[in-house]
């Protein structure tokens, strides 16, 4: 399963530059509002220092890194909900996306504007959130009105908890609160799935801060007040330069690491950024390899050894028989397969078996 994300925030905040530092792509990135007018979207591979050792061990021909997608779409303004600007446009392109990655400014630079002519993020973040919770709102009300009047003689128990999740959701956004916030029964999860709102996602902000401030461990005051906001509403805060980080995109691979050290920088914010997003979807990697090729596939924490089957094909899902598997830092201290079998940390699993980051797996099946 690929990895969706969403990138919002205001104009001017850095959205466009970090997309094209992610993605290498060329999104249009300039100094005023609404530059980005149609939806950028970027595939980016999974930094994981894992996948080359296998590689090597097996003497794969092939490396297949899993992937992220990131969708960036128009600078949000406020009004955007009742359609000021350009973003309001776009909010459909997100709405499918796994998480959200809101871009916040955190630096000062005069010779770029802010939409608001000041420099504060929490108001940023706020306006964001507003906006996007009345975009969710107007898609729960176009729902009830659609659900509510046949769900009036149903028993349908799926109509009557479409009908009920969206009393929910009104009431929770109507109050100020996201659609995360709200406590579903199991069959209001399952239909609530369907409704895609955009607040039901988990967040990671990203706050863009100055060149002079990307070395220091400590916050400045702006990223400390976006850190305590996030941590009260159980989200993740990451601190990136997208200045730094488009430099780093253009450089040549052996070249990166001295400009890397000379910024006092171990790694680029992009491998921060992937790390952040898997743990906020509580996402797990595990491998496959052989002579012809080695390749990273992503799973949900929790899942079971069939279903991580079906992510390679449905068929071996179907006709899953067992898993054989041993976990790749053993591989590494082994040196070879053989080693692993020989260390007695080769093992093989049934259907209930839960995997593991890291996990090198082999399925068996028949269909």
């Amino acid at each position: 399963m690929a990895l969706q994300c969403g990138i919002v925030g205001l104009p001017n905040v850095g959205k466009s530059t970090l997309f094209n530092a992610l993605t290498s792509a060329k999104a249009e990135a300039a100094n005023y509002p609404f530059c980005t007018i149609d939806p950028n979207v970027g595939v980016v591979t999974v930094p994981d220092d894992r996948l080359p050792k296998i590689a090597a061990i097996f003497k794969s021909e092939k490396v297949l890194p899993t992937t992220v997608e990131f969708v960036d779409i128009a600078g949000l303004v406020a009004g955007a909900s009742k359609g000021e600007g350009l973003g309001n446009q776009f909010l459909g392109n997100i709405r499918q996306t796994d998480a959200i990655i809101h871009v916040v400014r955190c630096f000062t630079d005069d010779n770029v504007v802010h939409v608001s002519g000041s420099i504060d993020p929490l108001r940023d973040i706020g306006t964001i959130n507003t906006e996007l919770m009345l975009a969710d709102l107007d898609s729960v009300d176009k729902r009830y009105a659609r659900v509510e009047k046949a769900a009036r003689t149903s028993k349908d128990k799926k109509q009557l908890a479409e009908v009920s999740a969206c009393v929910k959701f009104r009431d929770a956004l109507n109050a100020g609160r996201p659609a995360r916030s709200v406590d579903l029964t199991e069959e209001e999860q399952e239909i609530a799935r369907e409704f895609h709102l955009l607040t039901s996602k988990p967040v990671l902000y990203v706050c863009n801060v100055a060149e002079s401030e990307i070395a220091d461990e400590q916050d400045s005051a702006l990223v400390a007040q976006v850190r305590k906001m996030a941590e009260a509403e159980g989200n993740k805060v990451i601190r990136i330069c997208s200045s730094i980080e488009a430099e780093i995109a253009q450089l040549p691979e052996a070249e990166r690491r001295d400009f890397l050290e000379s910024v006092g920088l171990s790694e680029p914010g992009l491998f921060r950024l992937i790390r952040e997003s898997y743990k906020l979807l509580n996402l797990a990697t595990y491998f496959t390899a052989g002579p012809k090729e080695t390749r990273a596939w992503t799973v949900k924490l929790g899942t079971k050894a069939p279903q991580a089957a079906g992510v390679i094909h449905t068929d071996f899902e179907k006709g899953f028989i067992r898993a054989e598997t041993y976990h790749c830092e053993d591989l590494f201290k082994a040196g070879t397969e053989a080693g692993v079998k020989e260390a007695g940390k080769y093992r093989l699993e049934g259907k209930d078996y839960v995997v593991k980051d890291g996990d090198v797996l082999f399925f068996r099946f028949n269909v």
